[in-house]
């Protein structure tokens, strides 16, 4: 079994680092945002790390093209 893609949404300062771990950084500030990628998040995306200001925002929309729900994970604060 491989693993799918890990991706990170949030606000610039927070997630771009994670780029030089490989992971997939989609740049999201404002909620508006937050909801645009994730609910554009590619196949095969399969763990999702989320800032606390992005989870806050995907609480009451948590949609996905297709039913697939990627497993998520919130950083600290």
């Amino acid at each position: 079994m491989t693993m799918g893609t890990v991706a990170a949404i949030g606000e610039r300062a927070r997630v771009v680092g994670l780029a030089l771990a490989g992971v997939a950084v989609l740049v999201a500030d404002g909620p508006d945002d937050v909801r645009r990628v994730w609910r554009s998040l590619p196949d095969g995306v399969d763990l999702v790390i989320l800032t606390p200001a992005a989870a806050e925002a995907l609480e009451s929309d948590s949609a996905m093209p297709g039913g697939h729900r990627p497993l998520t994970a919130v950083m600290t604060p």
